[in-house]
């Protein structure tokens, strides 16, 4: 009884003991666990070391203690490393998997080839062109069987397949099982990025998938067969932009919240090499309608708030492109992550993964760590730790007047603009609650790890704070994230 008592006094002291000197010692040095240039491995002799190296639109999902991850077989070359190497059989769909969402072990392709039927559906609409590959994966597991869907499409035309396989394990094998939406010239919209979600009230599944072409669209799905509920339905449309051939909407990505008792529907904007970024609405129900920040309906041809990502540069990093096509999951415990290609600056060619914890305002709304996820120890913290001098980020839209095709960069223009760059100001939050450098004005600390920040015009409220890594500087640190009045994201680390 007396050693129980003493164990879990020591117990005790431990955990006090390491929250005290996490939230007295941060910032401190802690090694990234892995560099971000990649080209030294990027020889496809090399791909078993792709632990988080060319992932591109990825799809994400927990199964038992493992998370599985597959995504578009895009793949880094340059005429110095060779992009072919006979010895090595690649296929289509990386698959990748993680115990703790830091460390990731390449475990090869899906598919060895394209199916047949998404082949020549593709070619024999789009004049043989495309079907070169399979993008955008989404993983879903329904009962005792694992569906991975996926689609096959021609380049800025609307001849695209989606289509399923299925699988008695998340590893395979795969038997394709056929098309669930398949689209061609003239029609409303375009079947590719397929994301499913079920309603928590009914039971009834739902797919959403599109482009630049028409906007995003949504469906029934028969849960038992995982094909639309009614044959060549192609479903209803949900959000749109107005310039559909310039301005880029793209990559669904549905959840549901039960805290909030919503889906939210997560969308990227933009070109995907250069200013790439991420938008979200929410609904009660998942066949919509959808309304983002302000209330608007996301069919509504006007751009849409809040922005969670965009290109960024921290200080001492060449920053980051491409932020978007996420992937968004829980972890079995009530704790949501995004995960997304990141494009490392300055050429935006080399695709890293970037796994950001989410969390929630308030009110209902997401927002993503300005930094990659590395678990890091969590500790109470206090208005003492807050004192320092902080790197703060104002994420903005792109004001680019660039000619895009199909909502893409033309070829050869990967490199970010100077205007489409949010870059980082330093702010010092001082004893006597005033901040000052590139901005000034008055902080305060509120009771639920959150930050208030008022200047001469604007009063930045209930900005989450919280600990993590920072991988410019790598150390342990504080960070924090929340949004402005314009629905915009707000990120900050502590540096000193």
């Amino acid at each position: 009884m007396l050693a129980a008592k003493t164990l879990r006094l020591v117990l005790i002291f431990e955990i006090f003991f390491n929250a005290f000197c996490v939230s007295e010692t941060l910032p401190f040095h802690s090694a990234n666990p892995w560099i971000d240039d990649y080209r030294a491995i990027s020889g496809l002799e090399n791909y078993k070391s792709w632990g988080t190296y060319n992932v591109h639109d990825p799809s994400c999902l927990k199964i038992g203690d493992t998370y599985y991850m597959y995504s578009t077989d895009a793949i880094y070359s340059s005429e110095h490393t060779g992009d072919v190497n006979p010895d090595v059989k690649t296929g289509f769909i990386q698959v990748r998997t993680s115990k703790d969402l830091v460390h990731w072990k390449f475990m090869g392709w899906a598919f060895d080839k394209i199916p047949e039927d998404a082949r020549n559906w593709v070619l024999e609409h789009s004049n043989n062109k495309g079907a070169s590959n399979i993008w955008a994966p989404y993983i879903l597991q329904f009962k005792h069987t694992f569906r991975l869907y996926f689609c096959v499409s021609a380049f800025g035309l609307q001849t695209s397949y989606i289509g399923m396989a299925v699988s008695s394990s998340p590893l395979g094998p795969w038997k394709q099982k056929g098309c669930v939406v398949k689209t061609k010239k003239g029609d409303l919209m375009n079947a590719i990025d397929p994301t499913l979600v079920t309603d928590v009230q009914n039971g009834k599944m739902w797919m959403y998938y599109g482009s630049y072409f028409g906007g995003l669209y949504v469906v029934e799905i028969n849960p038992e067969t995982g094909f639309t509920m009614t044959p060549n339905d192609q479903g209803h449309n949900i959000a749109r932009r107005a310039n559909m051939r310039k301005d880029n909407i793209e990559a669904a990505e549905i959840v549901y919240q039960p805290k909030f008792k919503k889906y939210y529907l997560f969308m990227s904007y933009g070109p995907l090499m250069t200013t790439y970024n991420v938008r979200v609405g929410r609904a009660d129900k998942p066949e919509g309608p959808f309304f983002d920040f302000f209330g608007h309906n996301l069919l509504d041809t006007i751009n849409h708030f809040p922005i969670l990502t965009h290109s960024y540069r921290f200080e001492n990093h060449p920053g980051w492109a491409g932020t978007g096509h996420c992937s968004v999951f829980c972890n079995g415990e009530g704790v949501f992550f995004m995960a997304h290609q990141g494009r490392l600056a300055p050429d935006n060619q080399l695709m890293d993964l970037h796994v950001r914890e989410i969390k929630w305002t308030d009110d209902g709304w997401p927002v993503v760590s300005p930094e990659r996820y590395t678990a890091s120890a969590q500790t109470a913290i206090s208005e003492h730790n807050l004192q320092g001098i902080w790197e703060v980020i104002r994420i903005a839209d792109a004001n680019s007047d660039r000619k895009l095709e199909y909502g893409q960069i033309l070829w050869g223009e990967n490199r970010l603009h100077q205007n489409e760059m949010n870059r980082s100001v330093k702010i010092e939050l001082c004893a006597n609650h005033q901040f000052k450098g590139d901005l000034e004005g008055k902080w305060f600390f509120t009771k639920k790890n959150g930050l208030d920040l008022q200047t001469h015009s604007e009063q930045l409220k209930n900005i989450l704070v919280f600990v993590g890594h920072d991988w410019e500087n790598q150390t342990e640190t504080f960070l924090f994230t929340g949004l402005d009045k314009n629905g915009c994201s707000v990120w900050g680390k502590k540096i000193q």
